[in-house]
């Protein structure tokens, strides 16, 4: 008995030697496994993605005057990134993808509208996960080169008069049904919409809108899904602000290739923040047109009192989405006072705020670049660029 002892606790401490070797002969090995791991996902959630877009150009006013073609066709080539929580806000949009992307549009009759080409940053939001399947809305701003343009010198080019200048504002929005197959690809279908115009910079200025269907494939070349982060996050009170923000924008009126006219623009709204990631606001909007003055003294309408009726003012609401120092803006406002000029009663802007500050305690808590389109229907009134202040 005794000896039998003895031998099981030489065989148990020999079994802590053999462990302890193994640990320390396999641990350089398993870091090393390790450490492979963790670069060969380094790139992980990094891929690109293509898609074919089939569409038709839409009238969206009577003053549209190019016939419209069977079919507008483009191609989109998007670099893709999938937020894996690193920052707050990622977590709380429930991990989206940023992007940049290229496309390339052939609207279907050259002689008359020619051909596109944009570069645009974009965000896509998740809106339903489940499984393999997924159902996401993007949405990208940034500018396009359009080939032809209204002119009418040195070439008499009159039909299109849509597009008054080469360059203009890309806003796209897509909508896709995805389905994952493995870790790398992803096939995806859906529905597409973008618009081309300079917003009254130069005109004539009507606008392109076309929609359409699209396909498309993506490929990550390490992992489509990487590992995302979770945590508590701090808790952000559904707070109110005072704001105000002041801008200025510029546009052509009436004559082509005429003078640039400034339009001075002021808001004062109180917004609420909710679920820590969106903004509410309600205020007043003002604008004073340089453009509307200076018809005014020339047909002398409203002699004496030309000033009074160059501005306008209006009620709105809006929402704000908030992505870390970046904001989405939706508007929608109904005027109060119009000027000597009328247009449609009612008036959207869709934009981005760029933070500069964003704090939760002291005096100014916001300080903001703001980029907002302005349009009545789909087309576009002006660009009003400024900056915007939280208290």
């Amino acid at each position: 008995m005794i000896a039998k002892t003895i031998f099981a606790a030489y065989f148990s401490m020999a079994e802590k030697r053999i462990t302890y070797w193994i640990i320390v002969l396999l641990f350089p090995t398993l870091s090393c496994t390790f450490a492979a791991a963790q670069i060969i996902e380094k790139g992980a959630g990094i891929g690109i993605e293509t898609n074919l877009i089939a569409g038709k150009i839409f009238k969206h006013t009577q003053n549209f005057k190019a016939p419209i073609p069977a079919i507008t066709s483009g191609a989109e080539l998007n670099l893709v990134w999938q937020t894996q929580g690193k920052e707050t806000w990622q977590q709380r949009r429930n991990y989206p993808q940023v992007g940049l992307g290229i496309l390339c549009v052939n609207f279907g009759n050259n002689s008359i509208y020619g051909n596109a080409i944009g570069i645009y940053p974009n965000l896509q939001l998740p809106l339903i996960r489940k499984e393999k399947w997924e159902w996401v809305c993007r949405i990208g701003f940034g500018f396009s080169y359009i080939t032809k343009r209204y002119e009418t010198a040195p070439s008499w080019d009159t039909l299109n008069n849509a597009i008054g200048s080469h360059i203009n504002n890309l806003t796209l929005f897509n909508t896709h049904i995805r389905y994952r197959i493995n870790r790398h690809w992803d096939i995806q279908a859906g529905a597409a919409f973008f618009h081309m115009s300079n917003a009254s910079l130069r005109l004539p200025n009507l606008g392109i809108n076309t929609i359409g269907a699209q396909i498309g494939i993506r490929y990550f070349p390490v992992a489509s899904q990487p590992a995302k982060i979770k945590r508590a996050l701090p808790v952000l009170k559904n707070r109110w602000l005072l704001q105000f923000r002041a801008g200025i924008a510029a546009m052509e009126f009436m004559a082509n290739d005429g003078p640039l006219y400034p339009v001075y623009t002021g808001s004062l709204y109180a917004s609420k923040r909710y679920a820590g990631k969106n903004k509410v606001f309600i205020g007043l909007d003002a604008s004073y047109h340089t453009n509307i003055y200076s018809f005014e003294v020339n047909n002398e309408i409203n002699p004496g009192h030309e000033k009074a009726h160059a501005w306008k003012s209006s009620v709105f609401i809006g929402n704000e989405f908030l992505v870390g120092r970046f904001g989405l803006m939706l508007q929608a406002g109904v005027y109060i006072k119009e000027a000597a000029l009328k247009l449609d009663p009612y008036y959207f802007k869709i934009g981005t705020n760029i933070y500069i500050i964003q704090k939760e305690e002291g005096l100014l808590k916001e300080l903001c670049y703001a980029a907002l389109l302005k349009s009545h229907q789909f087309q576009a009134e002006y660009v009003e660029m400024g900056l915007g202040f939280g208290f």
